[in-house]
């Protein structure tokens, strides 16, 4: 009789935990795996194998810190909803980083919840730890005061580069090491840095890399990234090479195969959109061609990561530039054409390819999560002004040189020099004449005499006339960093500043104060100790504006309009949204509703040139004239 009660107790038990695993509805694959695990994916032959069983990466590129904290866990249901199995993200070094050997894994920093969430959605996870990473993110994620050793050799193994890599490792892999497959987490492989193939300066590199991640511990199955171009030199023994592309041509797996034999073919960026600069259009990528591309890698047998899936914010001086034949600097929106929109809405393109990967499952895909509602709040109340000139005593105190000194070199920031945000140097001249740069300008600058503003200089405007008026006045060069290169040959000259002589009437100038204005949120929350003009009271030159824009209850997402404004930055309750430019083609920037507060919240806007008339609280964001990429 006890026999068949202790029996009866049993089968009850495992009625009750299946229910239970039900209702979590975590009884599914994914979840299976995670109590049966045995052995992490492999890729010995032409299918990857996870577990024993074949298996196929059905992914998409979501960074969490172009991401609010808040929002991180609708993305990814929404991601599972639209029928993909795993996760990619990169790391951005640079945020973690930010001083040499002070590191931030809190708040929006915080990868480990992240990769927690992702496991408790039911994604696995492609961690590309870098160090570099490209991702049009400001020195493709390497931190600035790299740059203060004049001899640095980025992405080599160069001694103060490899130092500092290291360093870097020992902090951010120890807390990646539990998320890995085998300790019970979701990371089923990690990237060996980010398209090598396409720099390759250093044949050593990349093995240093390899080496460097399995020293301390990372044993999931190790990838690498190139576009056709790069896989030759890229790839490397014992580590599987995946490819990019946009556009799909006969020859790109077979070319794939020749490298590296009957292995698991991965497209690691499949690019479902593209990425804006300032002066140009907002791209998009025909829906159409997609779906068409993606349906033609799944029929291969591939596997496949969409390259965005959600694109995000480049929050405050983060996006980053290319600089080929001309400088030209990324946008604040990485909207990225992406099946999730920048406020993480569903398009047309994430409806098609729900409907193309639901075909890959034998039960329906969990539903698409509710939509949250965007907000317009209307007009902002703009009340006060106060002009760049009262304030640079909140500034640290200006470091005086005889020479020009590059931003990254300045004495600033606990000898980490100045990463971000807009330098201002200053001098005395005498009488007028022409002011030349030759290219030492980097990336663009307001010239003043006194408070008085004569022009801007640039890569392309080198020269501007000092008007000739005897005697001795105060020239003031307010440069700003539009945003470091974050791909191509370019990398090692992203110092900026001023960072060589400028010239007035052929003879270089001399004897600066310089002011380092990062415009952090400490910089920006200091302002409110000084003394605000009203609007009525004039204002010269480049000033911050205040006002308030009031929020009901329940705050939400909204938009704020810029039109009518010049160029300059705006911060929301002490958080940097991103610069904008009347060039366009963006003229909204994304203001997340967890950022905002019910009641009066406050709006700050650096404008470097001339206010606009008004400032919008919309509900639709406008990114600009479309172009659609071939």
């Amino acid at each position: 009789m006890r026999r068949e009660q202790r029996r009866r107790l049993v089968v009850l038990c495992l009625v009750l935990l299946a229910a239970f695993l039900l209702r979590l509805r975590v009884y599914d694959s994914f979840s299976l795996r995670m109590w049966t695990r045995q052995k992490g994916l492999q890729a010995e032959n032409s299918q990857f194998v996870l577990d024993g069983e074949p298996f196929r990466i059905l992914g998409g590129s979501m960074h969490y810190f172009r991401v609010p904290k808040e929002y991180w866990k609708d993305r990814m249901l929404k991601m599972k909803a639209c029928g993909l199995n795993t996760l990619t993200t990169y790391v951005a070094w640079n945020l973690h980083e930010p001083r040499r050997g002070q590191f931030d894994f809190s708040g929006n920093l915080d990868l480990g919840t992240f990769l927690g969430l992702a496991a408790e959605v039911g994604l696995w996870v492609v961690l590309r730890p870098g160090p570099y990473i490209c991702a049009e993110w400001d020195l493709g994620g390497l931190p600035s005061w790299l740059l203060r050793d004049q001899g640095m050799q980025l992405r080599t193994t160069y001694k103060g580069f490899a130092e500092a890599t290291e360093v870097y490792f020992d902090e951010l892999l120890p807390r990646v090491f539990k998320h890995q497959y085998s300790r019970g987490g979701a990371i089923i492989a990690v990237q060996v840095e980010n398209e090598y193939g396409s720099y390759a300066k250093d044949a050593n590199y990349m093995e240093f890399i390899k080496t460097a991640l399995v020293r301390r511990g990372i044993v999931e199955l190790l990838l690498t990234s190139d576009n056709k171009d790069g896989i030759s030199s890229g790839s490397m023994e014992g580590v599987l090479a995946t490819i990019n592309f946009q556009k799909i041509e006969p020859i790109l797996f077979s070319y794939l195969e020749s490298i590296q034999g009957n292995k698991p073919v991965m497209v690691m960026e499949y690019w479902t959109g593209w990425f804006d600069h300032w002066g140009g259009d907002h791209h998009v990528f025909d829906v159409d061609q997609m779906v068409s591309t993606v349906t033609e890698v799944v029929a291969k047998g591939a596997s496949i990561n969409l390259y965005m899936f959600h694109g995000g914010t480049n929050f405050g001086f983060m996006s980053g530039a290319l600089h080929f034949h001309e400088y030209r600097s990324d946008v604040t929106s990485y909207d990225y054409d992406a099946p999730l929109s920048e406020a993480g809405d569903y398009t047309s393109k994430y409806f098609k390819l729900r409907e193309v990967f639901s075909k890959q499952y034998a039960e329906p895909l969990p539903p698409a999560p509710t939509l949250s509602t965007r907000a317009a709040y209307g007009a902002v109340e703009l009340k006060h002004s106060l002009s760049l000139w009262d304030v640079l005593q909140l500034a640290e105190e200006p470091f005086r040189s005889e020479m020009p000194v590059n931003m990254e070199n300045l004495p600033v920031n606990e000898g980490n020099g100045q990463s971000y945000g807009y330098t201002l140097y200053e001098t005395v001249i005498y009488g007028g004449g022409k002011f030349q740069t030759r290219g030492n300008v980097r990336d663009r600058a307001q010239v003043f005499v006194s408070v008085q503003s004569v022009g801007f200089v640039d890569y392309k405007n080198q020269e501007l006339t000092i008007p000739e008026v005897p005697g001795y006045r105060k020239l003031r060069i307010l440069v700003e960093n539009c945003g470091r290169v974050n791909y191509g040959n370019r990398i090692n000259d992203q110092r900026k500043g001023l960072v060589g002589d400028v010239f007035l009437r052929e003879v270089p100038l001399r004897n600066f104060k310089i002011y380092s204005l990062d415009m952090n949120s400490t910089f920006i929350n200091s302002l409110n100790s000084v003394r605000w003009s009203d609007l009525s009271e004039e204002t010269m030159g480049p000033a911050f504006y205040q006002g308030a824009l009031q929020i009901g209850f329940v705050p939400m997402d909204t938009y704020l309009s810029m039109k009518g404004w010049k160029k300059g930055v705006v911060f929301v309750n002490g958080k940097n949204l991103g610069r904008y430019w009347e060039i366009g083609p963006q003229e909204t920037l994304y203001v997340p509703g967890t950022w905002l507060w019910p009641g009066t919240n406050e709006i700050t806007i650096f404008e470097e040139q001339e206010a606009g008339s008004s400032v919008y609280s919309v509900d639709a964001t406008y990114l600009g004239r479309t172009q659609y990429v071939d």
